[in-house]
C-alpha cells in the first residue's frame, strides 16, 4: 500500500484517534509560531487542516498542500473560508506555488515520508519572499532511532506507514545549501517524560 492510500484510510479517524504526536505537533506549532508575523503562508502536508484553523487566525491568504484526497476533503470539510485553498499535490514534485510568494511555510509530520529533502529545502527557499521563515516539526531522529514511526489502528491491527530517517544534521545541512539560516531549533517531549527521548524536533529557518 502507497502512502497516499494509506493516509487515504487513516483520514477518517485522523482527528478523533489517540495520537500524542498529533497532539504534541499542534502545540510545537502554536507555541513557535506565536512569536513571529506573517500574512501569506503555506501549508507542506496540511492534512485534515488541524493547524490550519489556528493559522487561519493569525494570516490574509494560506495555502494548504497535501497529495491525500481524503485527508483534503476532512480539512474542506472543516474549514470554509475564502482565504483559505486547499490543493492536492506531490511535493517532491511541482507545487504550482508562485516564487517570492509567501513569508511563511509550515511542514508538519510530513517530512518522515520525503526520501530526499533537497528538493524541499530548494522549493521552499524559492517560495519565501525575503526574510520569509520555514517551520518544519517532525517526529524526533531519536525516536525514529528507537523504532517509531507514523501508524494508526485498523480491523486487521496496526498499520505502519513506510518512513525515512533524517538526521538533526541532515535538516541544517540542507537548508544551508539552500541559502536559509536557522533561527531556533527545540526538542518536545511528553508531559511527565522530559527526561526521555524527546517526541518532536522543531526548526525556524529564515531566507
Amino acid at each position: 500500500m502507497s502512502i497516499e492510500q494509506a493516509y487515504n484510510i487513516w483520514a477518517n479517524q485522523y482527528d478523533t484517534n489517540e495520537n500524542r504526536t498529533r497532539d504534541l505537533d499542534k502545540k510545537c506549532t502554536i507555541e513557535t509560531l506565536s512569536k513571529y508575523k506573517f500574512s501569506n503562508v503555506l501549508e507542506l502536508g496540511c492534512g485534515t487542516g488541524k493547524n490550519t484553523e489556528w493559522l487561519l487566525a493569525h494570516a490574509q491568504q494560506i495555502i494548504g498542500l497535501d497529495f491525500s484526497e481524503e485527508m483534503l476533503n476532512k480539512a474542506k470539510e472543516k474549514i470554509v473560508d475564502s482565504k483559505v485553498t486547499f490543493k492536492k499535490a506531490n511535493l517532491t514534485q511541482n507545487w504550482g506555488v508562485d516564487n517570492n510568494f509567501v513569508d511563511l511555510i509550515t511542514c508538519s509530520l510530513t517530512l518522515e515520508h520525503i526520501e530526499n529533502l533537497d528538493y524541499i529545502f530548494n522549493q521552499a527557499y524559492l517560495k519565501l519572499k525575503k526574510e520569509g521563515l520555514f517551520f518544519i516539526s517532525e517526529l524526533h531522529p531519536f525516536k525514529q532511532y528507537s523504532g517509531s514511526k507514523a501508524r494508526y489502528e485498523t480491523e486487521a491491527g496496526t498499520k505502519e506507514l513506510e518512513v525515512y530517517i533524517h538526521h538533526v544534521s541532515e535538516y541544517i545541512d540542507e537548508a544551508k545549501k539552500n541559502g536559509l539560516q536557522l533561527l531556533e531549533l527545540k526538542e518536545w517531549f511528553d508531559v511527565g517524560a522530559e527526561h526521555g527521548l524527546p517526541r518532536l524536533i522543531s526548526f525556524v529557518f529564515k531566507k
